[in-house]
């Protein structure tokens, strides 16, 4: 949620700090920038410490950055702030290698589920992931509607320590994953991944684009539902929040597609559904409030579905190393799609910032194309193995061997 509390309110920030519309849109680019930081950075530390103890200490950092946040008065503060906060924000997938030994979250879900339910399982907790960031719009809208945006901060630092010490409380304590493994070593060995797998460098391209669609949408959105035709208020703008909690409710469907599917299959049905989406927000989201509606329905359903088909396939490609692998799927486009929608806004028009986004679903879709489903392994490119689309005629052709790397 930290990452999205600024995303109703940015024209609050830009009255509050006396700066145009231009000034404010550095905040949510540094705060993805601060995230996917993090993300290489810092989530590695998860197999080399003691996980209930880092987990602990990034949500005091992040809560203490966030009363920071609330406090400040300068905007070259703010920004720094909310690049260290977001740097700080990757409990989520700190927790995820957590669950290696304790059991929280996807890959914890992943080792759990049968192999014809595990897409729906990682579908379920994908769920509630998402429905914080969008639980974060509604929030921040609503509370800087009725009240100072800086309320907003106040709240997340609170309900950050009082996450700490739910944690604390009921967080079990395990050693070191890899102990015979060094800071050093895990980058090496997850850069060794990025050269080794090319399906993991497909769906790593496939996701930067999706991340990049998402999150270029919701923050151009603020500006758009903002200004002509609309002219909504903070307080409808977040709002929308809710909206696409109703794409995210049928998350689980999501998943059940997956498991019927060969994941390739289900993820070119996700790109589809991201494309069209896009398709309607650019041409009618300025003339219709219902086609910004549809748009996000499609697009939460869209780009959930090609998560997790994406997730699904690579972590079948090393299930001992499923933390490293995740770090580096979800090493994301946010920051681009973030960076190049508001600027194209600022310059040029709406609809110019939103068909971008349309290019990037075509990017994705190209990424796929050059990797069929049931290529081997160790290809590049090809086609090889058919059009199967049926997950289980998948896994009566499928190499035992193949299955098999060594991440160490």
């Amino acid at each position: 949620m930290n990452l999205y509390y600024c995303q109703p309110i940015l024209l609050n920030l830009a009255a509050a700090f006396d700066v145009d519309d231009l000034g404010v849109s550095r905040i949510p680019i540094l705060l993805q920038a601060g995230y996917a930081s993090g993300l290489i950075l810092v989530t590695p530390l998860g197999d080399l410490i003691r996980r209930r103890s880092l987990l602990l200490v990034l949500i005091f950092i992040s809560g203490s950055l966030t009363i920071g946040l609330a406090v400040t008065r300068s905007l070259r503060v703010f920004e720094a702030l909310s690049f260290l906060t977001a740097f700080a924000s990757v409990t989520p997938q700190v927790s995820r290698r957590l669950t290696a030994h304790t059991g929280i979250l996807m890959p914890f879900a992943a080792d759990l589920a049968k192999d014809n339910r595990r897409a729906t399982f990682t579908a379920i907790v994908l769920s509630g992931l998402l429905l914080g960031l969008l639980l974060a719009r509604v929030l921040s809208g609503i509370i800087a509607e009725f009240s100072s945006y800086s309320n907003i901060y106040w709240m997340g630092a609170g309900c950050q320590y009082l996450l700490m010490l739910v944690l604390y409380s009921v967080t079990p304590d395990t050693p070191p994953k890899n102990p015979d493994l060094t800071y050093f070593k895990i980058l090496l060995t997850m850069a060794k991944f990025i050269v080794t797998e090319p399906a993991l460098i497909q769906g790593c391209f496939i996701m930067f684009f999706n991340s990049a669609i998402f999150s270029g949408f919701w923050v151009t959105m603020t500006f758009l539902l903002a200004g002509s035709p609309y002219h909504y208020s903070t307080l409808i703008i977040g709002l929308f929040g809710l909206v696409g909690m109703v794409g995210i409710a049928m998350t689980p469907i999501a998943g059940r597609l997956v498991d019927g599917l060969v994941p390739w299959v289900a993820a070119l049905i996700g790109i589809h559904l991201v494309i069209v989406s896009q398709f309607i927000q650019t041409f009618a989201g300025q003339v219709s409030v219902a086609a910004v509606i549809i748009a996000i329905i499609v697009l939460d359903l869209g780009v959930q579905s090609t998560q997790v088909a994406i997730t699904a396939g690579i972590f079948n490609i090393a299930p001992e190393a499923r933390a490293r692998l995740n770090a580096l799927l979800i090493f994301s486009g946010q920051v681009m799609g973030t960076a190049v929608g508001t600027k194209l806004l600022e310059v040029d028009s709406y609809k110019l910032s939103s068909g971008v986004r349309v290019a990037f679903g075509g990017a994705e879709l190209l990424f796929l194309l050059i990797r069929g489903p049931h290529v081997a392994r160790k290809s590049w490119l090809g086609w090889q193995g058919g059009m199967r689309f049926k997950k289980q005629k998948e896994r009566e052709d499928a190499d035992p061997v193949e299955s098999q790397v060594d991440s160490k």
